[in-house]
């Protein structure tokens, strides 16, 4: 009997074992698939340029004097090529749909700020923050975890 339970003991150390390296492995690919490249840090750089420029709400695409949320968004990532819609909401309809759990570097992140529908939106700058222009601050670096952000997100998508 006393060896029935060695044995039991032995098989389930050996799947809780087999578990957890499975999880360490697949959690490591899992965040190096999600890694910032090289062309997502620099539309961060470049986005920090920026910073202090004043918000201009439905300010012209293309203007760097003024941004709103979505020129902002669409001015940075026209430097990658990469054509955005002028609103937020329209924004929020392309790329691919990303958990906020598996948010990287260059992630277009969204937010209900008039309570209603989708109507800001951000740059996910890494290690809990975003980059965006907004209305108080113009362009400036926040972090989704204050008070207000973290209950206005809505969702993310990834366009790099």
């Amino acid at each position: 009997m006393r060896t029935k339970n060695l044995l039991k003991s032995i098989a389930k150390a050996s799947l809780c074992s087999a578990i957890l390296l499975t999880s360490i492995t697949f959690g490591a690919f899992a965040s190096k698939a999600h890694a910032a490249t090289p062309e997502t840090k620099e539309l961060i750089e470049t986005g920090k340029e920026y910073l202090g420029t004043p918000y201009k709400f439905g300010a012209p695409a293309g203007v760097t004097y003024a941004f709103d949320c979505s020129s902002f968004t669409q001015f940075l990532f026209a430097g990658l090529d990469v054509k955005l819609p002028r609103s937020s909401s329209a924004q929020a309809a392309v790329g691919k749909k990303v958990d906020k759990g598996m948010l990287s570097m260059g992630d277009l992140v969204f937010y209900k700020t008039n309570g209603k529908s989708i109507s800001h939106v951000a740059i996910y700058a890494g290690n809990g923050n975003i980059i965006h222009s907004s209305t108080s601050k113009g362009v400036t670096i926040t972090s989704m975890n204050t008070s207000y952000w973290k209950t206005k997100y809505v969702t993310a998508r990834r366009v790099v």
